[in-house]
């Protein structure tokens, strides 16, 4: 693997500067070509990971201007756009609530809520992961879930009743549920996973919409839930088989733990404030806070969030909320690589490579608009199998976008359908962070997880497949292509 990185370390660089060498293409702008022969370089160091993917997303920044593809101003200002800011609010929030392990609380008690029989206790441990998942970052969300798990697992192993066979069963089947859910929950909300911020920030620079934190609820929380649901039948009831119903010693093992949490502290309940205010407020800015605030945003709410954290003050020994030296431990990585993505947005827009990419899918005309979707979902699935999901989202919504203009449809029906499937890989430990994290739990194989994954992503695709073409226009309840063929019109 690492003789194959250096070839593309170099093959990058060299394919862009022999194509900065051709002769535009007869009928493309000539900055079109030099913004695809960049796109190359980069989704080449995307996919192999040749170098760190959030030192990638910083090309454009060289590469746009030398070219003259667009000024360094244009560019830049990409890495600076308005749901950068609401991700960093965000993950100042997550950062609050696992300093005082608020997460771990909320976790606890959901499952003790849910009851502890082995498959109560899946269902349990998904629903608290995809719920945490829905705010805090999916790595983390993961992270924290694994040693809870782990304990779990070590109390059923310890018992005399327990075969060591049923044991790794419920073993792997925990682990799997933990992975699984925590890239469902990400869904639900516009700041669940990267990929969702992507597509709102890709929908607000080309064709000034705003995407609010209640409209993508609206569409992602139904997902959210009935995948989750499904996902848990199908583990508990088809992918595999627990002959031991009964959890003996479940209940005091969750008592257990909470116990060694102690009481509920001042610090985690003035946290907890904050975050059900934000979360409130995201979810009701539109219909209540914007009459009285006109201009508020989904990003300045988070970014008073965070501020909040900063300015209240727990006690002399210790401290803020939330101190600086904690905040910059968030992942500036994903934050560089969304803005990486605007820039490659804004420059296949202002080159003229989107219209023209567009124009060249005829191909595509003669299949119908549910197959379309059901190949890109298709596609976007199982390429993100191997390739950073927020990666592949920033290198396709801007060749999708334009194909759909062409084909006299509403973008969003190709750009949703690639941002959901870009979270619903299963099968492999390197698709996704928390599949990486349970496999290091030494419960799972690859074969197991691929076994097991494989019929999830295809659960996933016919889902949302039918989501999209069903649910989606009515439950946003757009104008099908004239706002995005209007502005492209507009444009000088």
């Amino acid at each position: 693997m690492k003789v194959n990185k250096n070839i593309f370390l170099i093959l990058g660089p060299l394919i862009f500067i022999i194509l900065q060498g051709i002769t535009t293409p007869a009928g493309m702008p000539e900055h079109a070509w030099d913004i695809l022969s960049a796109t190359i370089w980069i989704a080449l160091w995307w996919i192999t990971e040749a170098v760190p993917i959030a030192v990638t997303a910083l090309l454009p920044i060289v590469l746009f201007p030398l070219t003259g593809a667009m000024d360094l101003s244009s560019t830049t200002a990409s890495y600076g756009h308005k749901y950068i800011f609401l991700y960093v609010g965000g993950f100042i929030l997550a950062v609050a609530i696992e300093k005082w392990n608020l997460h771990k609380r909320i976790a606890l008690h959901i499952i003790r809520l849910i009851g502890t029989d082995v498959k109560n206790i899946i269902l349990g441990f998904m629903i608290a992961t995809a719920f945490l998942s829905m705010w805090i970052s999916n790595t983390a969300t993961s992270v924290m879930m694994l040693p809870i798990g782990m304990s779990i697992i070590s109390q059923l192993k310890n018992n005399p009743a327990t075969r060591n066979d049923e044991n790794l069963i419920f073993g792997r089947a925990l682990m799997l549920g933990i992975a699984y859910s925590a890239s469902i929950g990400g869904i639900a909300t516009l700041i669940g996973t990267p990929p969702n911020l992507v597509f709102a920030g890709y929908i607000q620079e080309i064709y000034n919409i705003e995407i609010s934190f209640y409209q993508w609820l609206k569409f992602g929380l139904p997902i959210s839930v009935t995948l989750l649901i499904v996902c848990w039948f199908y583990l508990t009831q088809v992918a595999f088989n627990f002959k031991q119903k009964a959890f003996p010693g479940g209940k005091q093992e969750i008592r257990r733990l909470i116990s060694e949490l102690g009481p509920m502290k001042k610090e985690e309940k003035i946290v907890m404030i904050v975050f059900i205010l934000t979360a409130l407020s995201w979810i009701s800015r539109s219909y209540i806070l914007e009459p009285i605030f006109p201009g508020i945003d989904d990003t300045i709410i988070a970014i008073v969030a965070a501020i909040i954290l900063f300015m209240i003050n727990t006690g002399k020994e210790k401290g803020r909320l939330i101190n600086w030296q904690e905040a910059v431990k968030i992942p500036w990585g994903i934050i560089l690589l969304f803005g990486g993505g605007m820039a490659l947005a804004s420059g296949f827009e202002v080159s003229g490579l989107a219209q023209w990419l567009g124009s060249q899918m005829t191909l595509l005309q003669a299949l119908p608009l549910l197959l379309l979707i059901l190949f890109i979902i298709f596609c976007v699935n199982f390429i993100t199998e191997l390739t950073s999901n927020l990666a592949t989202t920033a290198m396709l919504l801007p060749i999708l976008a334009p194909i759909a203009l062409q084909l006299d449809l509403n973008p969003y029906m190709l750009l949703v359908a690639t941002t959901v499937a870009a979270s619903c890989a299963f099968m492999l430990p390197v698709a996704t962070p928390p599949n990486a994290v349970v496999f290091g739990s030494g419960y799972l194989r690859i074969p197991d997880m691929v076994r097991t994954g494989i019929w999830m992503n295809i659960i996933s695709i016919l889902f949302l497949t039918a989501m999209v073409y069903l649910m989606l226009p009515i439950i946003w309840d757009f104008d099908p292509f004239g706002f995005s063929k209007q502005f492209l019109k507009d444009r000088p």
